[in-house]
């Protein structure tokens, strides 16, 4: 069986500077997704979200936006934004876990309001002709929740339905619940989704072999630790290019200098590379100590330097 493998979105990370690095210098994602856009409590789209979604920069990559709201009208919204650019689908996230999302009735915290969930998926398709897909977890407190929502889901011609085999209040802590997902696959009529604990491809050939009738996996944190992870799936090896190292400093340097650009002053930039090495060290020989010295590094030069000493040390 044939499979896609499709970028699961992370605020913060996943914009268009990195998707399209991403896809230049690895590969092996068939679809990317935006990260969500969220209205607060007006409807105007900012401006990073614009940035984002122009599609003068994703024009050679398949991008889906998604959408993390609780409120109907504002979920009419976006989908009339969306449409304005041309995208046709949009993706709608009630699976972020984290605490000041969830105590909102948002994200994860809202898989247990199924009143409020048909009633937004009824406006969507009566109002609009858009595609709209869900990204979720097994819900917030318990697996029943998801169970309990597919009756209302499957009043609607959703794409797809991506699921997080955790519970919202894990975050991403404890392993993933393959037996709940598999219960999903015994209940759900709609085409699902895997997605959690992607990291290697040894992790990738055990999940396809758990679910065999998948056939689409989302790689998120996994993607961002190990920008490789999606081209070697897709020719099954766990053997890296022997350049391994120098085509990473090559995509590094780029975004490096997109964000540098974007952002105003030292601090803003090296915050934002300092949370990517926090995935970028996973891969490395010795993460710990490479995290340390990304985090002592209180300068661009001294950034810079520490870089081109942990990818020598790693060749």
């Amino acid at each position: 069986m044939s499979y896609h493998l499709l970028s699961s979105p992370l605020q913060g990370f996943t914009d268009f500077r990195f998707r399209n690095a991403q896809q230049k210098y690895f590969g092996g994602i068939d679809t990317y997704y935006a990260p969500y856009i969220r209205l607060n409590k007006k409807q105007v789209i900012k401006g990073s979200y614009q940035r984002d979604l122009n599609p003068e920069v994703n024009t050679s990559l398949e991008v889906i936006p998604q959408v993390m709201t609780a409120d109907p009208d504002d979920f009419i919204f976006v989908i009339k934004y969306i449409q304005s650019l041309g995208y046709k689908e949009l993706n709608w996230n009630l699976g972020c876990p984290y605490p000041m999302v969830t105590k909102s009735g948002m994200g994860s915290g809202l898989i247990c309001n199924t009143k409020k969930i048909d009633h937004i998926l009824d406006r969507a398709h009566t109002e609009t002709d858009v595609t709209i897909s869900m990204k979720m977890r097994l819900g917030y407190e318990s697996p029943e929740e998801i169970i309990n929502s597919f009756p209302i889901l499957e009043k609607y011609p959703l794409k797809s339905v991506a699921i997080h085999a955790r519970l919202g209040k894990q975050l991403y802590k404890g392993g993933v619940d393959l037996e709940g997902f598999q219960k999903c696959i015994d209940t759900a009529k709609h085409k699902l989704y895997y997605n959690g604990d992607i990291t290697t491809v040894a992790q990738f050939r055990k999940m396809r072999e758990r679910f065999p009738s998948i056939e689409h996996f989302m790689i998120g944190r996994g993607l961002i630790a190990d920008p490789f992870l999606p081209s070697m799936i897709k020719v099954d090896t766990t053997a890296y290019p022997e350049n391994r190292w120098a085509i990473f400093r090559e995509f590094h340097d780029e975004i490096y200098t997109q964000y540098d650009a974007a952002l105003s002053g030292p601090t803003p930039i090296k915050m934002k590379m300092q949370g990517f090495w926090e995935f970028f060290a996973q891969s490395t020989h010795n993460p710990q100590k490479v995290f340390k010295a990304i985090k002592k590094a209180s300068n661009p030069m001294k950034y810079q330097k520490a870089v081109g000493e942990i990818i020598s040390a790693q060749r």
